[in-house]
């Protein structure tokens, strides 16, 4: 389907954080611009203030009547997470409505443009977002897809007037193989989503696939280490092409120097903590530099980039309490944040709230899960968040539980966490995961701000 000819778009799970920029991007251009979701959030609710009709009935009865027939105009977007016998889906699909996965949109979108696409099993929001920002802030100017809230923008969508576009790549069910990226970047490769996958080496060949991807001509940067071939490499590492040098904590902000075989970045000043986010920003500077931007500018556009929402999001700092917020999800994102969190706060008591993200995630996981979490001081262990999953027996926050050696631990509900946080005062707390975790973060910051 060619992008001239799309005039009204439905979005099928349009609460989603990839799926709410397409369709913010489709109403930018003037198309009709529809959706579903199942909860009302804060994000749909800004949707909706945009302008953008949303219901959260799934009955083809509450559609509009421009989706009650098809119309060769008319695209339908879905998201896998949406069960399958959901009736607005299979209304679409009994009226055979043109569909296209949110990864396929932006396959079309992109196509003749000059695609940068991020990819990786985590730190892909993070270095799209910086990507985008700088060459926002530099006046080079870009089109972005991000998989997250920026703080600058307050936007997971951002529009440019050149031919250039960020893509944050998704690795889920193999997102990624409908892009065809002028300059790619692969962060990591930790074994995820093996529900779809299976194992780390078909994840791993799906990587290699989206590598291979490549316009002609085309660059690739991979993370130092990865078992990737014709890349270039980046770190904050003495080994790596594109690299971090004298990293450094001053006062809370992280400041290091950026090396590569032709260019020399001094004290670079980074808003976003831990080692991470400095990698994260070394491989956004070297495509900056590839595209010709000026050093100084980019050096000026990383001191100012204030982040995304929910990565390593500051939601109370003051004298008294600091509280932080992050999406992470996985054994590897975890130990990146407690990282961060120790060397900026390396005498302060880390209470930790978690809530663990699917069943299979928690089963295929659990011990690495359990060794991080560990070194938490005190943790608060929510129930899973299902997901798109249905239960399986015996994987429940109790099987997490009994492998974390932590003495200092207890299952809780979301009210039992924000009485407990009111009662006990902590001087140090950080929520992590990525299901509703996040629907406590308001109630919390009101405790804490109201002690």
């Amino acid at each position: 389907m060619e992008l001239s000819k799309i005039n009204r778009v439905f979005f099928v799970g349009i609460g989603g954080i990839g799926m709410s920029a397409l369709a913010r991007y489709f109403a930018k251009r003037g198309q009709v611009v529809c959706g579903y979701d199942k909860t009302r959030t804060k994000l749909t609710e800004t949707l909706e203030r945009e302008g953008i009709l949303i219901t959260y009935l799934d009955e083809a009865s509450s559609l509009p009547c421009a989706f009650l027939d098809n119309h060769d105009d008319t695209l339908i977007v879905y998201t896998p997470a949406i069960p399958k016998d959901s009736k607005i889906l299979n209304h679409f699909k009994d009226k055979d409505f043109t569909f296209k996965k949110r990864s396929e949109v932006l396959g079309i979108i992109s196509k003749g443009m000059f695609c940068i696409g991020i990819a990786g099993t985590h730190g892909k929001t993070t270095t799209s977002s910086i990507v985008a920002h700088i060459l926002k802030d530099t006046g080079y100017d870009c089109t972005a897809f991000l998989g997250g809230i920026t703080s600058n923008y307050n936007s997971n969508v951002l529009f440019g007037k050149n031919n250039v576009v960020v893509v944050e790549a998704d690795e889920y069910d193999r997102s990624f193989l409908t892009l065809h990226p002028d300059i790619a970047v692969i962060t990591s490769m930790d074994a995820d989503h093996l529900d779809i996958y299976g194992d780390k080496s078909h994840l791993e060949e799906s990587f290699r696939l989206y590598a291979g991807q490549l316009k002609p001509n085309g660059t690739l940067y991979a993370h130092e280490g990865l078992p990737l071939t014709n890349s270039i490499s980046y770190a904050a590492s003495a080994t790596a092409v594109a690299r971090a040098e004298n990293l450094r904590v001053e006062g809370s902000k992280f400041v290091f120097d950026y090396q590569d075989e032709l260019t020399k970045i001094e004290d670079i000043s980074l808003m976003l903590p831990g080692k991470h986010n400095v990698e994260n920003t070394t491989v956004a500077i070297a495509i900056a530099l590839k595209l010709g931007i000026d050093p100084d500018k980019i050096k000026q556009a990383v001191a100012n980039f204030k982040g995304v929402k929910r990565r390593f999001e500051y939601i109370v700092n003051n004298d008294n309490q600091i509280y932080i917020d992050d999406y992470a999800h996985h054994p590897e994102e975890l130990r990146a944040c407690f990282d961060a969190v120790r060397q900026l706060y390396p005498n302060k008591k880390l209470t930790v709230i978690f809530q663990p993200h699917l069943f299979t995630r928690t089963r295929d996981f659990a011990d690495e899960f359990a060794k991080v979490l560990s070194t938490a001081d005190e943790l608060l262990l929510l129930e899973i968040y299902p997901a798109r999953e249905l239960p399986l027996e015996g994987i429940n926050s109790k099987f997490l539980l009994d492998k974390i050696s932590l003495e200092n631990k207890k299952i809780c509900g979301k009210d039992f966490v924000v009485q407990y946080v009111k009662d006990t005062k902590p001087e140090l707390i950080l929520t992590v995961g990525a299901g509703d975790i996040d629907t406590i973060i308001e109630p919390l910051k009101n405790t804490l701000n109201n002690a």
